[in-house]
């Protein structure tokens, strides 16, 4: 009796593992190494021709989000004059489906109790519940695409997946923004390893 407290809990902590990891963002991202980073402080966002359309509150969500982060940065978004760089964005919305399983792992086969009752049961095929539901989630990438300005080169690029839960509340979806945002531009500026 004592082996079977166990399974169900370890069973839930499968189940939040394999939430987790199928929930995460993942981020990348590649650089000129010859691109000399601090002189960049200024920038502006233009939107890539390709860039899939978001509602309007999303956009001003997610350019928060990003805006943070490159503030902390150093960098500063300018509405007139000449900036140091373009950022170009460009989002990517999709649906796909998620399936959650959960088998309860309970059975009671002959002699209930297993061996400490005097029979040969415990766990035992037959008898287990499982219970399958299906999602519909829409997952939303962003991609950045920074450019100097003066030499029309593209230094940085970074993409963030799972930036965007059009089904997720309004809260989650901001820290979703914030984080994918925080995350892509962890290691900007980029450091060049000197040979």
């Amino acid at each position: 009796m004592k082996s079977l407290r166990w399974i169900l809990p370890l069973s839930i902590v499968a189940m939040l593992i394999v939430s987790a990891s199928a929930s995460a963002q993942d981020v990348s991202y590649n650089f000129d190494m010859t691109a000399d980073f601090t002189k960049y402080k200024t920038y502006k966002w233009e939107k890539h021709p390709n860039s899939q359309d978001v509602d309007s509150l999303t956009i001003t969500q997610l350019g928060a989000a990003f805006d943070t982060a490159l503030a902390k940065k150093g960098l500063t978004k300018i509405e007139t004059g000449t900036p140091d760089m373009i950022i170009v964005y460009q989002l990517a919305v999709k649906q796909e489906k998620e399936l959650s399983t959960f088998t309860s792992g309970y059975s009671t086969g002959p002699g209930w109790g297993g061996a400490y009752y005097g029979g040969g049961g415990g766990f035992y095929g037959g008898s287990s519940t499982s219970t399958t539901s299906v999602y519909t989630i829409t997952t939303g990438s962003a991609a950045l695409d920074m450019y100097d300005l003066s030499t029309k080169k593209l230094i940085w690029r970074g993409i963030a997946s799972k930036t965007m839960d059009v089904n997720a509340k309004p809260d989650k979806r901001q820290k979703n923004m914030a984080k994918a945002a925080e995350k892509l531009l962890k290691k900007y500026p980029p450091v060049v390893k000197k040979k």
